[in-house]
């Protein structure tokens, strides 16, 4: 299967210029000015494939949102080859640029002051959209985002859960092979937190578009992505399956009790740590290597009625990894 996007040592650095406080320091730097190298993507690689939907996940300022200003061309990297769609992105192509769509949160790309099918109108001029294929995407959108009635509202009136269904809407008018989403869901109550998540997920899967998801919220990557690239201080630290992420970097479990009789606390002490205690539940985190084994000393000494074993959540794991590599 051919790569829609090919990175290969890709580096983005810049230098920050730095000023001390005050008029001292103001007056200093018009003849002394202090810059420091900032490293914001640090020799990565990775390859996606059509139809994938990939988180792309990491804390601020890890290199998430320079990352897909590069891939969308809206930056020139220092080092390393990019391809995007058989395209090199900064080429800024006329033919590249228009199989592709950006979103990045908080940014608006509709007119403000005018209704949202205005700046859809002009959307479709920009990307020459036949007035056939035009109507028939904007009549699908807008049934499946149910924004029918907003169309003619002007943006400024609009919720901000109704504006990002126009953002996406004038993201995805012409048809797009690739979507950058850069954290879609911030600042939306969860309603409609899942259903933008809902509407990703559907239009994914219809139209087998390729799309990176950058997002905070690890909800929106649990039910949307199936493989995850974590990335922090420019660097990728994991690039796979977001179900293996457990079995790679979590080192404990839990284990829930429920007794038949009460027992006292530090009957359970020789196992592992004790999360939570009342004589007759108790949860106790245990070894990941050792869990099997200490089911079978506690089954076999503490007259259990039932237990269940969870793995730590999916944004535990990922603090450990961040945890792990600034330690």
């Amino acid at each position: 299967m051919q790569a829609v996007i090919s990175v290969e040592n890709l580096k983005k650095y810049y230098k920050a210029y730095e000023k001390e406080p005050g008029l001292k320091g103001s007056l200093n730097s018009i003849f002394h000015r202090k810059y420091k190298n900032v490293n914001a993507v640090d020799d990565i690689s990775f390859k996606i494939n059509e139809g994938e939907l990939v988180g792309f996940i990491g804390p601020n300022g890890a290199g998430k949102t320079t990352t897909l200003k590069v891939l969308s061309g809206l930056l020139y990297p220092t080092a390393g080859k990019v391809r995007v769609l058989g395209h090199e992105p900064f080429k800024r192509e006329r033919d590249f640029q228009k199989q592709f769509s950006l979103i990045i949160s908080q940014k608006n790309q509709l007119w403000w002051d005018l209704p949202a099918i205005d700046s859809l109108i002009l959307n479709k001029e920009i990307y020459e959209i036949s007035d056939e294929k035009y109507k028939k995407t904007l009549d699908e959108l807008v049934e499946i985002l149910e924004v029918k009635d907003l169309l003619n509202m002007q943006v400024r009136k609009l919720s901000l859960g109704q504006r990002m269904k126009m953002e996406l809407i004038a993201a995805l008018i012409h048809s797009p092979k690739l979507l950058f989403l850069d954290e879609p869901t911030i600042g939306l109550d969860v309603v409609m937190q899942k259903r933008i998540r809902d509407f990703i997920k559907d239009y994914n899967q219809k139209y087998n578009s390729t799309i990176i998801l950058t997002s905070h919220y690890m909800v929106d990557v649990k039910e949307l992505c199936k493989r995850v690239v974590i990335i922090d201080k420019g660097k990728i630290l994991y690039d796979g399956f977001l179900e293996k992420i457990v079995e790679r970097f979590s080192l404990q479990r839990t284990i829930n009790l429920e007794f038949d009789e009460q027992i006292e606390k530090n009957q359970l002490e020789e196992w592992g740590k004790i999360k939570s205690f009342d004589g007759f539940n108790a949860s106790l985190e245990v070894k990941k290597d050792s869990t099997f084994r200490d089911i079978a000393g506690i089954l076999e000494k503490l007259p259990v009625r039932d237990l269940t074993v969870e793995d730590p959540p999916i944004e535990d794991i990922i603090r450990m990894v961040f945890d792990r590599e600034t330690k």
